[in-house]
């Protein structure tokens, strides 16, 4: 018997989150998660046939979920549930990475059909590696943890969430924005000197007790994380 298509649906209000994973059910396989942060974590280990997303969550905006989601490589079809109607928010969230979206109220059959419309144009995404590993460095996105050549290396979250950041990107240039849009979470925009302060302190964990540093400075630009393999970058 082949296995239903399987849904995130990212909604805090459980009675609705409810209702629809009901509603859906003889077609679908439903994943319900209340948060913006749930909802990375999930999207990030899971292999999800399509994501269907409130705009208003309790920790981060619909449009940053989105954002953060196409900035992991996850490009599962994301289907944006609004009570706006301003045609800019619809211009943002498609900006941000979402497909398309429902104004509410909206009807049950509009929403089956808008998925299997997303189903059948898009290709199913493929889920976040769970581990990402550079060279002697290993980053395990459901345990949380960071060894570097074996060596167990203890993270705060923003120091975490910045290295999972620069091992996605290993030996390309991250810029400070694409950090920030990868940490920090809508309603806490940091200072500018914010993400230069935290990379000094996963310098100090990571680099400074090892022979050679990895993470380096390019300046005007960003970082890089430069595998032990590749050559030395210039920068500090």
């Amino acid at each position: 018997m082949q296995s239903l298509p399987k849904l995130l649906l990212v909604d805090d209000d459980s009675n609705i989150a409810k209702a629809l994973a009901l509603a859906l059910r003889s077609d679908y396989a439903v994943d319900i998660v209340a948060s913006g942060s749930q909802a990375l974590f999930n999207a990030s280990s899971e292999h999800y046939g399509a994501i269907i997303l409130d705009l208003n969550l309790p920790d981060m905006s619909g449009t940053l979920v989105c954002r953060q989601l196409r900035d992991r490589g996850i490009n599962a079809p994301i289907l944006v549930l609004t009570a706006e109607h301003q045609v800019l928010t619809k211009i943002n969230l498609l900006d941000a990475g979402a497909n398309d979206y429902l104004t509410k109220p909206f009807s049950l059959g509009e929403l089956k059909a808008r998925l299997r419309v997303l189903l059948r144009e898009r290709p199913a995404s493929r889920p976040a590696a769970k581990q990402l590993e550079v060279g002697g460095l290993l980053l395990d996105r459901q345990t949380h943890t960071v060894t570097r050549e074996g060596t167990a290396i203890k993270l705060r979250r923003k120091e975490f969430a910045l290295l999972e950041c620069l091992m996605e990107h290993a030996g390309s240039v991250v810029t400070r924005s694409t950090l920030i849009r990868h940490a920090w979470h809508d309603g806490e925009e940091p200072w500018t000197n914010t993400v230069d302060v935290h990379i000094k302190y996963l310098r100090d964990k990571l680099d400074r007790p090892f022979t050679r540093p990895v993470i380096k400075t390019v300046h005007g630009l960003g970082y890089r994380l430069v595998p032990p393999s590749l050559p030395e970058a210039e920068g500090r």
